[in-house]
């Protein structure tokens, strides 16, 4: 109940006062008459009523210390108002400037041409497909928007779609550090392909590009040549034998799932100088590769698993985690052994070594130097090989299978280009293709570039620009919008290819390449970003066309309808691209 009394009152009032906590028969000692509340209890020592004392105040605190704590509370209620509101204010001009910045944009955006939307708050949403019909749909928007159209995937995100040179040409001439690449799509390679050449940019991109350009040039492609041969030469033979026991006539093969694993066994031997014979039996590093590829479309196309965090929660992310730590792996291995074996030999005596024969891509990167004398690191150089893999199988794959389906549709161009390797061949002790075959193969060539022209593996690229892209005709590209350069819709344009969907390669004869603008050609990219092994992929075609040519007959098969094409992250086709291979007459 109560506590202690005063410490300055008599004794006398202290137990009076504190006796008030006792009920008034512990007091008396005896037992207390009962009384109605109106009415005092008796003294039994007088007559007079007996008053109860009134209730003793608690003391009041003689210290500053909760006028102090008051004073402070109330200071600091003060300035988290004043630092709440600040950042009210703060937010609220943020979001004044970037409304402001906002409309200047649509200000700008508003000269491009919109094609028809849903509606007001979706846009275009779901109005572009990766299919048959999405195709068909660039075909007409090209048609009707020669240069370029405006789309809203929502509201607040507008793309610019691009496909003439007019428009192409100063995204593609424009430096990485102005017209970066958009990381929307591109971030999901991340964990994969770490920094290497498709996903760096600014300075670090700058000095790797310097660092590997000379790992492509002609000198050292000379030297993968043999390979080229040596990875087609396996692919023939299992067409072959598939042929022998189909009675020697012709066989029905699809043809893009073999021309992949003939293109990832190249480039093993070519980066790590690995023979896996993964086009003979399973290879865990190789069905890797091919897992990461499916799973990074699959994730494209689902948008709940872009988060990262929801992603890796998932039984894809799970699965794409384990395939990154299968290439890495593999990849750090032969990284790291090399540079042991670099570390403990010593520069001469390592290059010593490898007198007699060609040095793959690692080695390369372990000894090139930028101009301050500083290497890539292990880190870099297993980024770069990963990259190289990656961007080198599936595009060249694709554009060797549509070029397969072009040739088959067409046999007065196939034998045309047959009887040109032919001539080339003749009287050789050998039918490999050498360097210098390479140039002598102009027909070849034009029906290539025409089959990349009408089957671009790649059909679009994007970028992000950090600045605004002026134009010829006035125009501008804000600053920050997507803009996507179509190189299917670029090579479909009638502007730029009289009847597009034809497959004419005399485009790419000399004389009707005069005047051509190189923006309108694009399969590859073009300008400062463009694609660092596109010699690599020309000569790897030259090489595997040329010697399919040798050796079959190629058909298109009149049972099947033409197959639907699919652009993922390469161009595809739904169900496979199938053609009837007949071994030609009198050929071992």
């Amino acid at each position: 109940m109560w506590g202690r009394c005063h410490q300055d009152m008599s004794g006398q009032e202290a137990t009076r006062t504190c006796q008030r906590a006792l009920p008034p028969e512990r007091v008396l000692g005896q037992k207390a008459d009962p009384v109605t509340p109106s009415v005092a209890p008796r003294d039994p020592a007088g007559d007079t009523a007996y008053t109860r004392p009134l209730p003793c105040p608690q003391p009041v605190p003689r210290s500053g210390s909760m006028a102090v704590a008051t004073a402070l509370g109330s200071l600091g209620a003060v300035a988290l108002g004043t630092f709440v509101v600040a950042l009210l204010l703060q937010w609220l001009w943020h979001a004044l400037v970037a409304v402001a910045r906002f409309r200047d944009t649509c200000r700008q955006l508003n000269k491009f041409p919109i094609p028809p939307w849903r509606n007001w708050l979706l846009g275009h949403t779901g109005m572009g497909q990766s299919t048959e019909e999405g195709l068909q749909h660039v075909d007409s928007l090209v048609a009707r928007y020669r240069h370029g159209c405006l789309w809203w995937g929502l509201p607040w995100l507008p793309v610019l779609r691009l496909f003439h040179p007019s428009t192409l040409r100063p995204l593609l001439s424009a430096s990485a550090f102005v017209a970066p690449k958009d990381k929307i799509f591109y971030g999901f390679l991340k964990p994969w392909l770490g920094e290497g050449l498709l996903l760096s940019g600014g300075e670090r991109w700058a000095r790797h590009r310097r660092l590997l350009t000379p790992a492509f040039h002609g000198d050292v492609l000379r030297n993968y040549l043999g390979i080229f041969n040596q990875s087609t030469r396996v692919l023939l033979a299992k067409w072959g034998a598939a042929a022998a026991a189909a009675g020697g006539g012709p066989v029905e093969l699809e043809v893009l799932q073999p021309l992949s694993l003939l293109t990832l066994d190249t480039l093993q031997k070519c980066i790590f100088s690995h023979e896996s014979h993964c086009q003979e039996r399973p290879s865990k590093y190789i069905q890797a590769i091919l897992e990461l590829s499916s799973l990074v479309v699959r994730r494209q196309f689902r948008p709940l698993l872009h988060p990262w965090w929801l992603y890796s929660l998932s039984s894809d992310g799970r699965r794409f985690a384990r395939a990154c730590a299968t290439v890495h792996a593999f990849t750090a291995d032969v990284v790291q052994r090399r540079r042991h074996a670099l570390t403990c030999l010593g520069h001469q005596a390592w290059l010593d070594g490898h007198q007699g024969r060609s040095m793959d891509f690692i080695d390369l990167l372990l000894l090139t130097k930028d101009e301050n004398g500083h290497t890539l690191s292990d880190e870099d150089i297993a980024a770069e090989a990963d990259t190289f893999m990656f961007e080198g199988h599936d595009t060249t794959a694709s554009g060797l299978a549509w070029l397969f389906y072009n040739l088959a549709g067409h046999p007065e161009h196939q034998e045309r280009c047959r009887q040109e390797v032919q001539e080339l061949l003749a009287g050789r002790d050998t039918a490999d293709i050498e360097w210098e075959d390479l140039s002598q193969l102009p027909f070849t060539t034009m029906c290539i570039k025409e089959s990349l022209r009408l089957h671009p593996p790649v059909t679009a690229v994007s970028r992000r620009c950090t600045e605004d892209i002026p134009l010829r005709d006035g125009r501008v590209i804000p600053k920050g919008v997507i803009c996507l350069m179509s190189i299917y819709g670029t090579h479909h344009n009638p502007d730029l290819w009289p009847e597009p969907e034809v497959f004419n390669p005399l485009r790419f004869s000399p004389e009707n390449s005069k005047g051509r603008s190189p923006s309108s050609f694009i399969p590859f990219s073009a300008g400062p970003r463009n694609c660092i092994g596109q010699s690599f992929a020309m000569a790897e075609m030259k090489v595997v066309v040329a010697l399919t040519l040798s050796r079959f007959v190629l058909r298109r098969d009149t049972a099947r309808p033409p197959p639907r094409r699919k652009p993922e992250l390469i161009l595809r086709a739904e169900d496979g691209l199938w053609l009837l291979l007949e071994p030609l007459v009198g050929v071992a």
